[in-house]
């Protein structure tokens, strides 16, 4: 065959598209496993990070294990049901988009209870929309079920020096002792507040300097999360 001829062309490139793709395939079959557990330890560092137990990804798993007291599923009324996945493995993406097909009354809401130094903590999950894409997180609560023990933040591409800095420690240790509850035990959840919050505000954090969006995105993600967890928190004052 002619080298130089259009048909030679051709046919090398329909060759090397089949071999790429091929071997494209073959990687992703390989390192699937490598990358799904990548991703499992990542978020069992950031639930452990809520609730102050920093960890790398070799120990994770078992510092996970060594302090997880119970994995919990509820409903979007906040019931307690049973199902056969783990809290851990529940995909918070799959479950929101369960709104969008009308089978919101199916959604899970995964709850994990730790038990450290004699204490327990209840480590929330989170996800909303940022500026750019998804944010997410991790709140611990107290045993009281109000009180903000730790926070975790993370995001897909918020911009650096502004909306990213949900994921910086500064922002973050903001949260700690802040009160979901007022005092009157009603549900208020935690505002990020454009300018700062005022001094002792219990329901306040300084919003992201720039972040608008994103720190709206947060408290937004909160409040429409964290609600739906009352009612359970509420049948535990009852036992």
């Amino acid at each position: 065959m002619n080298k130089n001829s259009s048909g030679f062309t051709f046919l090398f490139a329909s060759i090397m598209v089949v071999v790429v793709g091929l071997l494209l395939s073959l990687a992703a079959i390989f390192l699937g496993p490598l990358q799904a557990r990548n991703i499992r330890m990542e978020k069992i560092q950031n639930i452990l990070s809520s609730i102050s137990i920093e960890s790398s990804r070799e120990e994770a798993d078992l510092l996970f294990k060594k302090y997880i007291s119970e994995e919990v599923l509820l409903n979007n009324k906040g019931e307690r049901v049973e199902a056969s996945v783990s809290a851990l493995n529940i995909d918070l993406k799959k479950e929101s988009d369960k709104i969008k097909t009308g089978s919101a009354d199916k959604q899970l809401f995964p709850l994990f209870v730790f038990k450290k130094d004699q204490q327990t903590y209840y480590v929330i999950p989170l996800r909303g929309k940022g500026l750019w894409g998804p944010i997410w997180g991790y709140i611990s609560l107290k045993g009281d079920g109000n009180t903000i023990y730790g926070a975790s933040f993370g995001h897909k591409g918020e911009t650096p020096g502004l909306g990213a800095e949900i994921e910086t420690a500064l922002f973050q240790n903001q949260f700690k002792e802040k009160k979901i509850l007022d005092e009157t035990g009603k549900f208020v959840s935690i505002k990020l507040v454009k300018g700062g919050a005022a001094p002792g505000d219990l329901h306040g954090v300084d919003a992201v300097s720039g972040g608008t969006v994103t720190s709206n995105g947060v408290t937004e993600m909160l409040s429409r999360t964290l609600v739906v967890y009352m009612p359970y928190f509420k049948s535990l004052e009852k036992e």
